[in-house]
């Protein structure tokens, strides 16, 4: 099967990354399970809107169509699972199923990201932390359908109302 959609192709010894598109997400609503007897926390941020724009592809999130649902763990990492409809610009509505994971890398950068995000605090630079993803989506058969061919990963960055995140095809 030939790919029409990408022209480079990655090797055994040259793994190669294509941009697909940009995702950016705004969250207002947030509700937590603070200290499970796991140790960790779990908390939901739901869409409440957003676009996604890429050579291929453009259009937006579905508001209230899902939410993104992270496991604060004991060792500082959070693990998101999150779960969301897009809808392109012709109509199609494509499902994404995204995880992956933030954490600091300095000890102070997680509660640093809480106070810039709940309660005000200065912006954390995006180099203070790793925010990476890797998606899955589900879409009818159509000019789309290559979504559901090809491995992704995501670059993220975290905003004050959501996040901003870049995907890339590995072709």
């Amino acid at each position: 099967m030939t790919d029409p959609f990408f022209s480079q192709y990655s090797t055994m010894d040259n793994p190669r990354l294509e941009f697909a598109f940009e995702v950016r997400l705004k969250f207002t609503r947030v509700q937590t399970i603070p200290m499970m007897p796991s140790g960790a926390g779990r908390g939901a941020v739901y869409v409440d809107e957003g676009t996604f724009e890429g050579p291929r592809l453009r259009g937006r999130a579905v508001p209230n169509s899902g939410g993104d649902y992270a496991l604060f763990r004991p060792d500082g990492v959070l693990s998101f699972d999150a779960r969301y409809m897009l809808e392109e610009e012709d109509g199609t509505l494509i499902m994404l199923y995204n995880r992956g994971y933030l954490w600091g890398r300095k000890p102070d950068t997680m509660q640093r990201l809480r106070d810039w995000i709940f309660s005000g605090g200065p912006p954390v630079a995006h180099d203070e932390y790793y925010l990476r993803a890797f998606p899955t989506f589900e879409v009818q058969t159509g000019k789309h359908d290559w979504l559901m061919r090809h491995v992704f990963i995501g670059v993220g960055e975290r905003l004050q109302d959501g996040n901003r995140l870049r995907y890339y095809a590995l072709t």
